[in-house]
């Protein structure tokens, strides 16, 4: 079968070719023109490698397109025009390297830097004095949401002022030296700088169901360090990192490598947590009288500044010794949805509302069990160096259940498909989260069952209350994330791009915050998260249900949309025509035929012999 071979190459002949007539004899055929068996070269030859259809252009000026066909280069000929080879190790180009290792040390230092950050910001506003861990959902809705919202205005305004070397180290240079100064100056001083009087009068006439407010207060700078690190996740990660590997590397590359910062995030949880549990067990070799989380704060604080350093070097090396890839400076139109314009949309369509669901239930699920787990975590361990110690073995714990399941997700894809995956994650959930709940409802007539295997009802709970952690964070960023992607495949490009610019811009913010808000009204009707937990329980169970039956509706619609993909594809091969050797016979037809090479085939045919200016 004949088909149309497009060549990649552009030929420029010199205005009066001397060799040309002597070295293509217009009576041999396109395959002997084409795929010499040695190279051919012309004074004045110029090459420019481009996706067009291959032109040569005549003497007169005239260009016309050449055909082969498809079963000459199956012959083992090799065509007379060879790219230079780059320099390669181990199969990869030396630029490549350049690029990807910087970006995947600095990937690494990034994510030890958050796992430190976000473990301490939860010792550090759980086990403070008058405070506990009510104050998260009130934290993450009145102090972390709108510092966000600020930040990223303010980061808008520098990003049109800045140049982006300047922007980049104008961004991260503040979080160092914050955290540097938290561990070494703020947190020495925080019994001098903390209004503790103030809120003791405030809470004394409010009542304890506003503790979790006013911790807010009484212990502000740990909270503004629980809201810097809750910034360097979103900004550092999210923004600059990816921003800047998104700007030097190439769609090739990105598809090769990006995958394997995944599995490099979970190797840096799991030695970022075990820094965590060393410096947290400095205070077993201290003396008494001995602040042991200030020197543990201290050390670990020092390791944040030398990675923060680490990260402006990498970068700072890659701009200086990497040339940056071309890009197209045709900005494409991006989709502007107002809050209530996604509304409208979400509500439109089934597929889109299902996933939607989705979204939300799991950032309403997750906050829901993880505020309540780390009341009991702190009930178990009041010492800041015992919680950040289990911290360190929770992170590390979390590292390697991920790695393994990214190791098992295609496994999962392969076999059970996205309809299974997709329901682990809330199983996942609904097991843990009733085995979690049960120990604490049920905890006196567990007790006697529980103390045969020297365990307590609130250790347990503890336990229980980790694994349900780390397997649902586990299984959310092996299965959840990839098929919440997978998802909007089949959909038609309108759907696709208007329903995630839906997703983003109410469900995730709706999803983070719906659970603080559902535990703020609970803590503030019933006094108290402890009193609220028979409540939460049973919100979890409807949201894990919804979540499944949203899942399964999903599913259904999915495979649908697949099968209709395939068919329309199945279509689209047996609808292809043969097309056949054609020459335009005009300027117009070879000029239209550089824009839309298509049009070729529309052309009449003619014979493969031709005059020597006809090359």
């Amino acid at each position: 079968m004949e088909v149309v071979l497009q060549t990649r190459w552009l030929l420029s002949l010199p205005p009066k070719p001397t060799k040309a007539s002597s070295l293509l004899n217009p009576s041999q055929g396109l395959n002997h023109r084409l795929f010499a068996s040695k190279p051919l070269g012309f004074n004045g030859l110029c090459l420019f490698n481009r996706r067009v259809p291959s032109v040569v252009a005549k003497p007169n000026g005239v260009p016309f397109i050449c055909k082969a066909k498809a079963a000459s280069a199956a012959d083992g000929k090799q065509p007379f025009f060879h790219e230079n080879e780059k320099p390669k190790f181990m199969g990869i180009e030396i630029l490549t390297l350049k690029k990807i290792i910087p970006l995947g040390l600095m990937f690494f230092c990034i994510l030890f830097n958050y796992t430190i950050l976000r473990d301490t910001k939860d010792v550090l506003v759980v086990t403070a004095k008058g405070s506990s861990a009510e104050i998260i959902p009130f934290l993450k809705t009145w102090v972390n949401l709108p510092m966000a919202v600020g930040f990223m205005l303010l980061y808008t305004k520098l990003a049109n002022v800045l140049p982006k070397k300047a922007l980049f180290y104008t961004v991260i240079v503040p979080f160092i030296a914050f955290f540097g100064a938290f561990g070494f100056l703020l947190y020495p001083l925080s019994n001098y700088i903390h209004p503790q009087a103030l809120s003791d009068k405030l809470l004394a006439v409010l009542g304890p169901r506003f503790l979790g407010p006013l911790a807010i207060l009484r212990i502000w700078s740990f909270c503004l360090f629980y809201v810097m690190a809750e910034l360097w996740g979103s900004v550092v990660i999210s923004v600059l990192f990816w921003g800047f590997a998104n700007q030097i590397t190439t769609v090739e590359e990105a598809k090769r490598f990006y995958p394997l910062f995944g599995l490099g995030a979970n190797v840096a949880l799991i030695f970022s947590g075990r820094t965590v549990k060393y410096f947290s067990n400095l205070r077993k070799n201290l003396g008494p009288g001995v602040d042991g989380w200030a020197i543990s704060l201290k050390g670990m604080m020092s390791i944040v500044v030398l990675m923060g350093f680490t990260i402006c070097f990498l970068y700072w090396w890659v701009n200086k010794c990497v040339p940056l890839p071309t890009r197209s400076w045709k900005k494409k139109e991006k989709p502007k949805m107002g809050t209530m314009e996604s509304l409208k949309f979400l509500v439109s369509s089934r597929y889109i509302r299902d996933l939607a669901t989705l979204v939300v239930a799991y950032g309403i699920s997750i906050n829901l069990v993880e505020v309540t787990w780390k009341s009991k975590l702190k009930a178990q361990f009041p010492s800041p160096n015992e919680y950040s110690s289990f911290m360190g073995d929770f992170s590390t714990a979390t590292g390697i259940a991920t790695f393994t399941m990214m190791l098992l997700s295609q496994f999962i894809f392969d076999k059970y498909g996205w309809g299974v995956a997709a329901k682990i994650t809330p199983a996942v959930l609904l097991l843990t989260g009733v085995g979690f709940f049960s120990l604490i409802l049920f905890g006196d007539l567990l007790g006697p069952a529980l103390a045969e295997f020297s365990m307590t009802p609130l250790l347990a709970a503890v336990y229980v209350g980790a694994m349900q952690n780390i397997f649902s964070k586990s299984a959310k960023y092996s299965l959840f994330d990839p098929c919440k992607e997978m998802a909007y495949i089949p959909l038609d490009e309108d759907t696709k791009v208007k329903g995630k610019a839906a997703i983003d811009v109410v469900c995730n913010p709706l999803g983070k915050s719906g659970g603080a808000l559902i535990q703020q009204f609970m803590i503030l009707t019933f006094g108290s998260l402890a009193n609220s937990t028979p409540y939460l329980g049973g919100i979890l169970l409807m949201i894990v249900f919804t979540w499944l039956s949203a899942a399964k509706s999903l599913d259904t619609q999915f495979t649908e949309l697949r099968k209709e993909e395939e068919l329309e594809k199945e279509m689209e091969r047996a609808a292809v025509n043969i097309p056949v050797l054609s020459e335009p016979r005009n300027d117009s037809v070879a000029n239209s035929s550089l824009q839309d090479p298509a049009s070729v085939d529309s052309t009449g045919s003619s014979s493969e012999t031709s005059t020597p200016r006809n090359i």
